[in-house]
């Protein structure tokens, strides 16, 4: 069988060996990450120092929100598979996900202290409540929808498959790096709305890139059975009434942001409500090997909780420590004043998409060395803006969140090599085993921060290098084990629930962000106006938290560990 045959899209509508629609959903997932994690490496900061929020506040409200983000996609999946279609879902979360990010950057008056009772500008909490509820229902439609749409520019059987999805996934991870390097930075440095207001702008691209790649998706974005959204139902087609659900969607989540309690008391039901579901389907569904593949999906599912668990707190517990307790500069010495400094990212992020777009067009005219060159040029302009501004601009606790990101674009080539040439050599560890060294990677990712915080104890301000090491650790450990999640999931599924089990994977990712804010209240400080940190009572809190973390992970990794043998013959020939 010759690669022609492998996919219905022709060979002159490939670009660079891949369908030229994989590059629009890359740019578009490039920008959509841009927005969610430039606006997460500011969320805890502003709460703390705009909205004067204690700890405790600003720690459960990351931790429903983050809840919230991660459950509502089971729901903006669903919609899309029955009714709306990928493209429509998308460009539905495009719009509310522009609306809710340009929402952030109306910040108000900071909140002051008035006879030791914080008053903050009420207007503005609300409009800042509205716009997180606008971007939790447009992640909804958006993420789950747009891989879906990756998926269906190759055939099942085209081997080019895995390298185009590591390909999308490498836009995420461009997308979280220049998140941080831009957004963070401009909140910090020149204030909250800059850093809220590039986030949005960033998501305008993104959705921009969108609609105008439309005719790359050759119609495999479309709706199944588009004469169901034109059915009327009373004085609405069945289209409208679900944008008009959407915006609903986004009033009762306005008012659930606002009550976090109601958040975590939601997930807890929900937790209970699939385990109970989950223990009756076993015992009255499933034949023997089915009940023994569902119990081992169930425990994968459970090491990836853990494992997200411990990796929130890099928009947690790491960034108020990093912002609190840390250095921030790398190469001191080498580093500009701030005052007038701004990202060169700034300006190769706001290139990219004209590039990319005269790449495309070049391509379409047969250009294919022009085309070439525009995207070496992207990719030399985004490494040299990416060196400049980590080396020479000065950095802040939400600007090093890139640190992430940065070490998984490094680490992907290797891994990518690592896997086959264990398979070839019948070393491959199995999902057990590469849950045990995920989780043994993300326990171990606390020692550096237990080493700082033992710096700190001493009155001195730790070095950012211990920051550095703890993300190449957690990263490694996610290489392990952030593949084995969802392909668990379709293979060791029965076939006739697997949608439901795929939403129990993302309520479980869901979950773990609860728990993981949980966790970070253990840290808390009670700061006094106008006083500051006693550096020996913060450290102290911060190295206990990170040594309780270090022990669950540890923990946890010797329980896979153990469990390994026993998980394998479980899967019956899963790998």
């Amino acid at each position: 069988m010759n690669a022609s045959t492998y996919s219905e899209i022709p060979a002159r509508e490939d670009f660079l060996g891949h369908p030229k629609g994989v590059f629009v959903c890359f740019f578009t997932e490039m920008w959509e990450r841009f927005s969610f994690y430039g606006m997460k490496a500011l969320l805890l900061l502003y709460l703390l120092k705009h909205h004067r929020f204690s700890d405790d506040m600003g720690y459960d409200l990351i931790g429903a929100y983050g809840g919230l983000v991660y459950a509502v996609p089971v729901i903006g999946g669903l919609i899309a598979d029955r009714w709306l279609g990928m493209r429509k879902a998308v460009v539905l979360g495009g719009v509310l996900l522009c609306l809710g990010h340009l929402g952030m950057a109306v910040e108000g008056a900071d909140a002051q202290v008035v006879n030791g009772v914080v008053v903050r500008d009420e207007g503005a909490l609300q409009v800042f409540y509205l716009s997180l509820a606008l971007i939790i229902m447009g992640v909804g439609f958006l993420k789950p929808n747009i891989s879906t749409i990756v998926g269906k520019l190759y055939a099942p059987e085209d081997p080019r498959r895995d390298s185009g999805f590591t390909l999308f996934y490498a836009g995420i991870n461009v997308g979280g790096l220049f998140a941080g390097l831009i957004c963070a930075f401009l909140g910090e440095t020149y204030g909250w709305k800059y850093g809220f207001g590039a986030a949005g702008i960033g998501m305008l691209a993104g959705l921009g890139m969108f609609l105008w790649g439309q005719k790359y998706l050759h119609g495999h974005a479309e709706p199944k059975d588009p004469a169901l959204l034109r059915e009327r139902i009373g004085p609405l087609v069945r289209e409208w009434w679900i944008y008009l659900g959407a915006f609903a969607g986004v009033a009762v989540v306005w008012q659930l942001i606002q009550r976090t309690w109601t958040v975590h008391g939601a997930m807890h039901l929900v937790a209970i409500a699939f385990v109970t579901w989950f223990v009756w389907f076993l015992l009255r569904q499933c034949n023997k090997v089915e009940r023994e593949q569902m119990i081992a999906l169930l425990v994968t599912i459970l090491g990836v909780l853990v494992f997200f668990t411990l990796y929130e707190q890099t928009y947690g517990s790491w960034l108020t420590f990093t912002d609190r307790l840390m250095t921030k500069d790398m190469f001191p010495s080498l580093v500009s004043d701030a005052s007038g400094t701004l990202p060169w990212s700034l300006f190769v992020m706001a290139a990219s998409v004209p590039l990319m777009v005269l790449a495309l067009r070049a391509s379409d005219r047969g250009d294919r060395r022009m085309a070439g060159w525009l995207i070496v040029l992207l990719v030399a302009g985004m490494g040299i803006a990416c060196f400049r501004d980590v080396v020479l601009v000065p950095q802040t606790a939400g600007s090093l969140t890139f640190l992430g990101s940065f070490f998984i674009v490094l680490l992907s080539p290797l891994f990518a090599w690592l896997w086959p040439w264990l398979e070839a050599r019948g070393r491959n560890p199995g999902k057990p085993l590469k849950s045990a060294i995920g989780l043994l990677f993300a326990a171990l990712s606390f020692l550096p921060l237990i080493a700082a915080a033992k710096v700190a104890g001493s009155g001195a301000m730790a070095s950012v290098w211990w920051l550095v090491l703890a993300y190449l650790i957690l990263e490694i450990g996610e290489m392990c084990l952030s593949p084995i999640g969802l392909s668990a999931v379709t293979q060791l599924s029965v076939a006739r629930v697997v949608g439901l089990m795929m939403g129990g994977f993302w309520l479980a990712t869901a979950y773990s962000e609860m728990l993981a804010a949980q966790f970070g209240k253990l840290a808390s400080l009670d700061i006094p106006e106008g006083g500051g940190i006693d550096m020996a009572q913060a450290a102290a809190k911060y190295g206990e938290l990170f040594q309780l973390l270090l022990w669950i992970g540890l923990g946890s990794a010797l329980l896979f560990l153990l469990l390994a043998p026993l998980l394998r013959r479980m899967m019956h020939g899963v790998k």
